[in-house]
């Protein structure tokens, strides 16, 4: 799905439903908005191609935050695409090298896995230890591509969560800090968020923006302003 002229939406299977990453189109190439989990880089390229581009047109990849529906295919496109650059917020960065441990795998989490399943997790945990220099991203910090956009620290999902704000199509990338359920703009999740009260005060660094469509990691696009859940959702703050 196109949104504008720089916005590419793309669609994955995700266990019984589906993530959004996205590509941003510009002439020096493609700049990949989060990886999907790490068993679907198959279905990644594939989306790409679907959407007419040629994966190895992507010159970035920026990470919302740490988690592994986030971040798992980077290790591949990093090998796949030797002079990509990377992108992350300090707050998640050392999950994202491989230096510290992810945040919710905890070890009860892990220890409900099948055993094949936690073999390719931790085939996975020291692929990222393998990455080159990821390059810092900060809050309000402004970037060329898509037209142009803004970088919102929105903690509490994970410490280095990002949304991606792009002013000229009054479009918000929200990652995992809102969401869609049945057609309905929702807030986070709260079985994967450690600390609410955090992310809902991030929500306030949104509430003051002019947005006209919001595109969440878990739902998809969302035609209209979130302005009245995030009301609902901080009036307590």
């Amino acid at each position: 799905m196109i949104i504008g002229q720089n916005v590419i939406v793309l669609t994955i299977p995700f266990g019984q439903s589906e993530v959004h990453p996205v590509l941003l189109k510009d002439k020096d190439g493609l700049t990949l908005i989060d990886t999907g989990m790490f068993d679907q880089y198959d279905a990644l390229i594939q989306a790409i191609r679907e959407a007419g581009e040629d994966p190895f047109s992507i010159k970035r990849i920026i990470l919302t935050h740490q988690d592994t529906d986030h971040i798992g295919n980077l290790p591949a496109l990093a090998r796949e695409l030797p002079g990509v650059q990377l992108f992350a917020h300090p707050g998640d960065l050392p999950v994202i090298n491989g230096s510290q441990p992810m945040l919710k795998m905890t070890p009860e989490r892990l220890a409900q896995m099948p055993q094949a399943r936690r073999e390719e997790f931790h085939s996975f945990l020291e692929q990222l230890k393998q990455l080159k220099d990821i390059t810092e991203l900060h809050d309000g910090e402004h970037l060329p591509w898509g037209g142009g956009l803004e970088i919102i620290h929105t903690p509490g999902h994970t410490p280095g969560h990002i949304c991606l704000y792009l002013p000229e199509q009054e479009l918000l990338l929200a990652a995992d800090e809102l969401r869609v359920v049945d057609g309905k703009l929702a807030g986070p999740w709260d079985a994967a968020t450690p600390d609410m009260p955090l992310a809902l005060r991030s929500l306030l660094k949104l509430k003051d923006l002019p947005i006209r469509s919001v595109l969440c990691y878990h739902g998809g696009l969302y035609e209209g302003s979130p302005q009245a859940l995030i009301g609902s959702l901080t009036e307590a703050l």
